[in-house]
């Protein structure tokens, strides 16, 4: 049997995405999204924020790079994998996710108000 990696995330971009271009033509965007989750612990509310580096490539990266802003908050399916580096000395772990599918479910605040077709998710 052969293994699958899909990675399904609900989360914002903490910023706007940034393009780039590989040496032989191919366009990159990346952007990163925070997905935060909130449970109750002995009778506190308490959040956890994890945040996802993501990687859309070809013209899938250039629509990402048009459509995108910070704030946005987006539908992300990929396939995930986990790079380990240190931070003053200490183990870290960063979760790269490169997309496949993508959908807006979500815009930022004064996109919103600009909007006037009253939709409010964009498949891709």
């Amino acid at each position: 049997m052969k293994a699958y990696n899909k990675t399904i995330v609900l989360g914002n971009l903490g910023r706007d995405p940034e393009m780039r271009y590989t040496p032989n033509g191919k366009a990159v965007c990346n952007f990163s999204i925070a997905s935060t989750d909130s449970f109750t612990r002995d009778g506190e509310k308490q959040e956890v924020t994890t945040w996802f580096r993501c990687t859309a490539w070809d013209k899938f990266a250039e629509t990402c790079n048009n459509i995108l802003k910070k704030g946005s908050q987006v539908l992300v399916e990929g396939r995930v994998s986990v790079s380990a580096y240190e931070k003053d000395g200490e183990p870290r772990a960063s979760l790269e996710l490169t997309v496949r599918d993508l959908i807006v479910v979500k815009w930022p605040k004064e996109e919103e108000e600009e909007s006037s077709t009253g939709e409010d998710s964009i498949p891709f």
